[in-house]
C-alpha cells in the first residue's frame, strides 16, 4: 500500500524560517495572538488524521470507487462515510473559516498546510470538503445575510457539503453558451432547469444535504457571459428550522467512469424545475462564481503538491532499499550482492527533481496562503490591495505550473520503482492517474496560461508583474550581502531581466496578431513558474547558509540538503527556461501556417 508521513519539519521550515509566520500574523489583528505552539499542534494532530484515517482509504477508494445505485442514489467507497463523520466531529473543516459562522478562525496559510496533507493522504476523499470550502467562499462574498445565516454554518460544520455546477455538454470553458434556465416562480425563488456534467461530489452519502451553486440564465438575460446568474439549489429544501426538508427537483442521472479519483463521484446532474435562490445580482453570476473557481484553482495546486509529496516519499524509500547493480564508482555495500539504486546518477536525478519541485511548490503555495491572509485581514488598505494583485497574478501559475510538475513527479516516482511502480500494490500508478486530472479540471492549464499572459500580465500592461518583481527583489535584498548567494542570485536576476524583455516582445507582437498570445502562453507560464521557483530556492538557500554558519546548526543535514537541492534546481531544472524562451519567441507562424485541412 505504500506509506505517508506528514512532512512536518519541512512545513515548519517554510512557515517559520522562510515566511516568519509568527511575526507576520502579529500584523493581522484577527490572528495576532496565534502562536507557533498552536499552529504546530494543529498540524501535528491534522497530520495524524490524514496519515491514520485518510491514507489507508486511498487505495480502497480507488479500487472500490463510487457506485451509482439508480434513482439518483450514489454511495461512496467503504470507510469514506465513517472518515467524514470523524472529520466533522473533530472540526477539521472549520479551521480557516470565520468564527461568525462557527469556524475556528485560523489563518488561511495554516488551512493550506492541512489541505496539503489531506491531498497527500487521499485526494479523492479530500475533494468533498474541499468543494464545500469553495462554496463557502462564494456565499461569504456574495450571499445575502439570510443566505449566509442559513447555509454558511452548515457548510462550516460539514453537516452540509457544496458543489459548483458550471459545465454543460456543449459548454466547458466557454460558459457564455450555457443553456440551463432560471424561471421566476413568483415568490422570489426560481425554477432551475437544465443538465450539468462533470460535477465533482455532486451526489454522495457523506452529508445530510448538498448545496449546489448553479450557473443559469434568466429569461431576459443578455447573450454571452454577461447574461449568467448564480443560484443556490439545495438537494433538500431547508424547512422553517433550517433543517433538510422536502426533496428538491435535482437528481444525479449517472456518474462518470474515470481514469482516476475513483473515490469522488463525478456526476451528471439533472435540474428539473428545481427551486433555487439568486446569489448576488441578476446577470452577475460569473463574478460570484469566480470566487469559487479561484479558490478551486488554488486547491488544485495543493492537490498536486500533496500527490507529488507522497509519491516522492515512496519512491525515495524504495530507492534506499532496492538492491540493483553496482555503483559506477565501485561497490558501496560490499556485504550485499548489489547496491541500493539510490547510488545511480539517474535515479538521483529523478528523486532530486521530485524533491526540488515539491519543496519549491510548498514554499510557493504557503506564501500564497499568507498573501490571502494579508489580503483579507491586514489593517492597511494598500497592503490588502497589493496582496490581492499578487494572488490574482499567481493563481494561474499555482494551478498550471504545480499541476504540470506534480504529474511529472508522480511519473518519475513510478519510474524509480520500475515494474513495481506499474502494478497496483505499490500505489504509485494510482498517484499518476489521480494527478492527471489536475491539469484538466478547474480550467485546463492552457486556459491558465492564457489567463496569466493575456489577462493578468498584458491586461494591465505588466503592472501586477512589476509589483511581484519588486516584492521578490525586496525580499532577497538582505541576502545580497552574502557572497555565497551569488551562485543563486545571478541566475534568478538574469531570468527576471529576460522575463521583462520577453513580455514586452510578446505584447508588441500581440498588438498586430492576437494569436501571438495563444502561441506564447504555455511556455510563458512555465517561465513565470520557474521565476517563482528560482525565487523560492534563492530564499531557501539564504536561510540554509545562515543556519549553517551558526554553531548550533553548522552540521545540520537538513540545511545541507536544502543547499544541495537549491544547487540541483539551478543546475538541472532552471535551464529549461532557455528552451521555453525560444518557444515563446517562435511566435504563432509555426502553429498557424498549416491549414486545418492539411492535418
Amino acid at each position: 500500500m505504500g506509506q505517508y508521513t506528514p512532512p512536518l519539519r519541512d512545513m515548519q521550515f517554510v512557515l517559520y524560517e522562510m515566511l516568519d509566520l509568527e511575526n507576520a500574523l502579529r500584523k493581522l489583528p484577527p490572528h495576532a495572538d496565534i502562536d507557533r505552539e498552536t499552529i504546530d499542534s494543529v498540524l501535528e494532530e491534522g497530520g495524524k488524521f490524514c496519515a491514520e484515517v485518510l491514507y489507508p482509504l486511498n487505495q480502497v477508494g480507488d479500487r472500490e470507487g463510487c457506485k451509482y445505485q439508480g434513482d439518483g442514489v450514489v454511495t461512496t467507497p467503504p470507510g469514506f462515510k465513517e472518515a467524514y463523520a470523524r472529520f466533522v466531529e473533530a472540526g477539521w473543516g472549520a479551521l480557516g473559516m470565520d468564527p461568525e459562522f462557527g469556524g475556528q478562525g485560523l489563518p488561511h496559510v495554516v488551512h493550506s498546510a492541512f489541505m496539503e496533507m489531506m491531498n497527500s493522504a487521499n485526494q479523492a476523499w479530500s475533494m468533498y470538503p474541499g468543494l464545500s470550502h469553495g462554496a463557502y467562499n462564494a456565499l461569504r462574498a456574495f450571499g445575502s445575510p439570510e443566505q449566509k445565516s442559513l447555509y454558511l454554518p452548515k457548510l462550516v460544520s460539514g453537516q452540509w457539503t457544496g458543489t459548483m455546477c458550471l459545465t454543460e455538454a456543449q459548454a466547458g470553458t466557454d460558459l457564455g453558451i450555457i443553456k440551463t434556465r432560471a424561471e421566476p416562480r413568483g415568490d422570489g425563488t426560481y425554477a432551475i432547469t437544465g443538465t450539468k456534467i462533470f460535477i465533482s461530489a455532486g451526489e454522495h452519502d457523506l452529508a445530510e444535504n448538498i448545496i449546489h451553486l448553479v450557473l443559469a440564465r434568466l429569461p431576459d438575460a443578455p447573450a454571452g457571459t454577461k447574461g449568467i446568474s448564480l443560484f443556490i439549489v439545495p438537494k433538500f429544501l431547508p424547512d422553517a428550522s433550517g433543517n433538510p426538508g422536502q426533496r428538491n427537483a435535482v437528481k444525479c442521472g449517472s456518474i462518470e467512469h474515470k481514469m482516476g479519483i475513483h473515490g469522488n463521484a463525478t456526476c451528471v446532474m439533472n435540474f428539473d424545475g428545481a427551486v433555487g435562490t439568486l446569489v448576488g445580482q441578476p446577470n452577475q453570476g460569473l463574478k460570484a462564481m469566480f470566487v469559487m473557481m479561484n479558490s478551486a484553482r488554488l486547491g488544485v495546486g495543493m492537490q498536486s503538491l500533496g500527490l507529488a509529496e507522497v509519491a516522492y516519499q515512496n519512491s525515495l524509500a524504495y530507492a534506499k532499499e532496492r538492491l540493483q547493480s553496482r555503483s559506477l564508482t565501485g561497490p558501496k555495500l560490499k556485504d550485499k550482492p548489489a547496491d541500493p539504486i539510490i547510488v545511480h546518477p539517474d535515479v538521483r536525478r529523478m528523486l532530486l527533481t521530485q524533491k526540488a519541485y515539491v519543496e519549491a511548490a510548498r514554499a510557493f503555495t504557503y506564501w500564497a496562503g499568507l498573501a490571502i491572509d494579508r489580503e483579507m485581514k491586514h489593517p492597511d488598505e494598500r497592503v490588502r490591495k497589493d496582496n490581492a494583485d499578487l494572488v490574482a497574478l499567481l493563481t494561474p501559475v499555482i494551478k498550471g505550473f504545480i499541476t504540470d510538475n506534480g504529474y511529472e513527479c508522480t511519473t518519475l516516482a513510478m519510474q524509480v520503482l520500475g515494474g513495481h511502480g506499474y502494478i497496483w500494490e505499490s500505489g504509485l500508478e494510482q498517484h499518476v492517474r489521480d494527478a492527471r486530472i489536475n491539469m484538466i479540471y478547474e480550467g485546463t492549464n492552457t486556459i491558465q496560461a492564457l489567463d496569466l499572459l493575456g489577462r493578468k500580465v498584458l491586461g494591465d500592461m505588466g503592472a501586477k508583474l512589476m509589483k511581484f518583481g519588486k516584492a521578490m527583489q525586496d525580499a532577497l535584498k538582505p541576502l545580497t550581502e552574502n557572497p555565497a548567494m551569488q551562485e543563486f542570485l545571478a541566475p534568478f536576476n538574469a531570468l527576471q531581466s529576460e522575463v521583462q524583455k520577453l513580455t514586452v516582445e510578446i505584447g508588441s507582437k500581440a498588438m498586430k496578431n492576437p494569436d501571438e498570445v495563444g502561441a506564447a502562453a504555455v511556455p510563458y507560464l512555465r517561465i513565470i513558474g520557474h521565476l517563482v521557483f528560482s525565487f523560492a530556492w534563492c530564499f531557501a538557500a539564504g536561510v540554509a547558509l545562515r543556519r549553517l554558519a551558526e554553531p548550533a546548526t553548522a552540521n545540520d543535514p537538513f540545511y545541507q540538503a536544502k543547499l544541495q537541492t537549491a544547487r540541483f534546481y539551478f543546475a538541472k531544472l532552471y535551464p529549461e527556461t532557455a528552451g521555453l524562451m525560444q518557444q515563446a519567441r517562435a511566435g504563432a507562424e509555426p502553429l498557424m501556417a498549416l491549414d486545418a485541412t492539411q492535418f
